[in-house]
């Protein structure tokens, strides 16, 4: 059933809270310990419909994953071979990370599959994954306009191959990298701005052999992986919304704890900073193979700035947020090279730009950015075209608005976060929820 929020004006949140597990971390753990040798457990697995897609699939090609009691879930790994042909396609849902990862995998196995996604997956461009994997040998199909569904029909080998990366993508890497674990020889990925690496990361751990040097990324793929219990952090993505909440309101303090803080997720936060944002970590430890601690965030009188490029990669799932961050900071906010952000659940620059506006900022869009004008948002009906980043951006702008902020087309937002109107309306927002 169709749902909106509404957001009333709050003025200020507080709390120590956490936040759900690592959306791509997650991802990972699914599908690497499913071709790991061996059983292992995971503990803090999202449990959103984007990781539920994954976790499906590998049931359906035979992968034994069992839920227990306290929340974690044992997987059984087959080994690198051990998949099974699915007797039917494999739905990614509405999950990008699904559909492009598996691919890169599901070129490697001894049998037929079809990848299919809901209606916004299936116009998201899928020649980037694709193209990569065909010259790795792949018969690789797409439809006519180049989107899903993805046909695959198995080859008797694939080969190594040394790409330079044409779009800053961890989607499009992963998806090399897994099929590399099913060629002889190695395959070498150079990155003109490092990614996240939670692939390289958990191949590591499990035992296998990737080395990056100078973002000359280099795939061996002799080792064979070995299944290793995973804990998994929160997520940085998710933590975000909390953190630019805590800034742009008056009096708060927010304290969100176990984040990953993975140097190559952290650039929203080093963006924030730049723009006179009052953020802590703290407790810094290690989850297996990522980064994790504590985060103290306060309020915090934020300046417009020109995003470095740096620091795009590494914040592409924030910006949704950060441009509430801009429209309520002082002063102009220019952000360039990031048409990545037309490809995402929406076109996110088009539709931020649309919903600034109607909250009486104003924005200029660029073929690979926007400027932004901060000022004092005011209520608006926002229509967030299906995108769970959109939608939790403006739930958050409505904390300051001058009046109410009506969000519609809210459903999706269980695709990364579970819980987000729960957890916001419990750190001090007035939220409601409405069928429709």
């Amino acid at each position: 059933m169709p749902e909106q929020y509404t957001v009333d004006p709050s003025n200020n949140i507080s709390g120590t809270i956490s936040v759900p597990g690592d959306k791509s971390i997650s991802h990972r753990s699914l599908i690497l310990l499913s071709i790991s040798s061996g059983e292992a457990k995971i503990s803090g697995l999202l449990e959103s419909d984007d990781c539920l897609a994954t976790l499906k699939i590998f049931r359906t090609l035979g992968v034994s994953i069992k839920k227990n009691i306290d929340g974690s879930y044992y997987i059984n790994g087959k080994g690198a071979y051990g998949l099974k042909e699915a007797s039917s396609d494999l739905n990614c849902g509405n999950s990008g990370t699904s559909m492009r990862l598996l691919s890169g995998l599901m070129c490697g196995q001894k049998f037929a599959s079809r990848l299919i996604g809901d209606r916004s997956l299936s116009s998201r461009p899928m020649k980037r994954i694709s193209s990569p994997l065909g010259m790795m040998g792949a018969n690789i199909k797409l439809s006519k306009n180049d989107t899903a569904p993805i046909n695959i029909i198995p080859v008797k080998k694939l080969m190594p191959i040394e790409y330079k990366m044409p779009i800053d993508s961890a989607q499009i890497k992963s998806s090399i990298i897994l099929a590399s674990l099913y060629t002889k020889g190695k395959t070498n990925i150079i990155e003109n701005v490092a990614t996240r690496d939670h692939t390289e990361n958990m191949i590591n751990y499990l035992g296998g052999s990737i080395e990056n040097t100078n973002n000359k990324i280099t795939i061996n793929p002799e080792n064979k992986l070995v299944s290793r219990d995973v804990d998994i952090p929160g997520d940085i993505s998710s933590a975000m919304f909390i953190i630019v909440g805590c800034l742009i309101s008056e009096k708060s303090e927010v304290i969100i704890k176990n984040v990953g803080l993975n140097i190559l997720r952290t650039g929203g936060i080093e963006i924030l900073k730049l723009m006179g944002a009052e953020i802590e970590f703290s407790n810094l430890k290690n989850y297996g193979p990522e980064k994790v601690g504590d985060i103290l965030v306060r309020s915090s009188k934020l300046k417009g700035i020109e995003i470095p490029r740096k620091y795009i990669a590494s914040a592409i799932d924030e910006f949704p947020i950060l441009f509430i961050a801009a429209a309520s900071a002082s002063g102009k906010t220019i952000l360039k090279n990031a048409e990545e952000l037309r490809y995402k659940e929406s076109d996110r620059l088009s539709v931020m730009s649309k919903g600034l506006l109607k909250c009486n900022i104003n924005s200029s869009l660029y073929d690979d950015g926007i400027e932004i004008n901060g000022g004092k948002i005011s209520g608006a009906t926002i229509n967030s075209y299906g995108d769970h980043r959109i939608a939790m951006a403006f739930a958050i702008a409505g904390l300051i608005s001058k009046d109410p902020i009506t969000i519609l087309n809210t459903e999706n937002v269980s695709t990364s976060f579970p819980g987000f109107f729960s957890l916001i309306k419990d750190m001090g927002l007035k939220i409601k929820r409405e069928n429709i």
